[in-house]
């Protein structure tokens, strides 16, 4: 009896690892709030707009805006690796702390934020989804105060795995997806002409469920199955500017667990900016 009851213990937990393991960076507020307690040096980074940062936010959380990373706020393109080293150092960030990053709610600013921070090398990066149900239930602390950080050092090790540009899109290599609407997509927005030749159309949505989780890994497979893809498969994602892409690329990384996916900084903007042409 004994033997079985160690037997059945072993599984548990090889199911509990493995379920943790197939989110990857994604965290729950449980999670989070077990990393709170614990850790009184971690990082929290909500990626809103300084507007909704200050109506509320997770205690000691500090504001770094997606916007503030990019030379252009609206159509993306990221600031020189210096500029976002002297950006998180001075709201207090160091390279080597553990890190959580969070939004609104809609995972477009916290995903590209946390895609920074993996392009910039930082090691020990999670994600946390903003559901006020789970953040009562967990009690994480909400405060409109703002938080007092110390400047810290931030150390840049550029991880070129995740980052995609122009040449990588030409060269035929990977599988591109685009992650902005339908729309955009045919090209009959304002903002768009079309979308760049070649390209898989997946919208951001379709990889969060309605409450804007990321989905499950059994939901993203169905999602995917027609692309057929493996974890080793190339893949580059795209959106506008950026930021959608990031979503998918979180997606396809700690849900999937694809070990070959970058963002393409810029995506549809930095391709029709240098003279390509566009399909409908």
């Amino acid at each position: 009896m004994k033997t079985f009851k160690s037997i059945f213990l072993v599984v548990l937990v090889g199911l509990f690892i493995s379920s943790t393991m197939a989110q990857g960076d994604i965290i729950s507020a449980a999670d989070f709030m077990k990393m709170y307690k614990a850790d009184k040096s971690l990082v929290i980074i909500d990626a809103s707009k300084a507007g909704d940062y200050k109506k509320s936010h997770i205690k000691n959380a500090i504001n770094i805006p997606n916007g503030d990373l990019n030379t252009d706020a609206d159509n993306g393109f990221l600031k020189s690796t210096e500029e976002l080293a002297t950006i998180f150092g001075d709201k207090g960030v160091n390279s080597e702390s553990a890190i959580v990053v969070y939004d609104g709610g809609s995972q477009k600013p916290a995903s590209r934020v946390y895609w920074v921070l993996k392009y910039l090398g930082a090691p020990n990066v999670k994600i946390l989804h903003k559901d006020m149900a789970t953040f009562k239930k967990s009690r994480v602390p909400l405060t409109p105060m703002a938080a007092k950080a110390k400047k810290a050092t931030f150390t840049v090790k550029v991880n070129n795995d995740v980052f995609a540009n122009i040449d990588a899109i030409k060269s035929g290599k990977a599988k591109i997806f685009d992650a902005r609407d339908a729309n955009e997509f045919a090209g009959t927005t304002e903002k768009s002409k079309g979308h760049i030749p070649g390209v898989i159309h997946l919208e951001f949505k379709e990889v969060l469920d309605a409450n804007n989780s990321f989905k499950s890994k059994a939901e993203m497979e169905k999602v995917l199955s027609s692309f057929g893809l493996s974890a080793d498969s190339p893949i580059i994602v795209s959106c506008q500017s950026g930021k959608r892409a990031a979503v998918l690329y979180v997606a396809f990384t700690s849900v999937m667990g694809y070990n070959n996916v970058t963002v393409y900084d810029g995506s549809y903007n930095d391709w029709v900016k240098k003279g390509n042409k566009v399909d409908q």
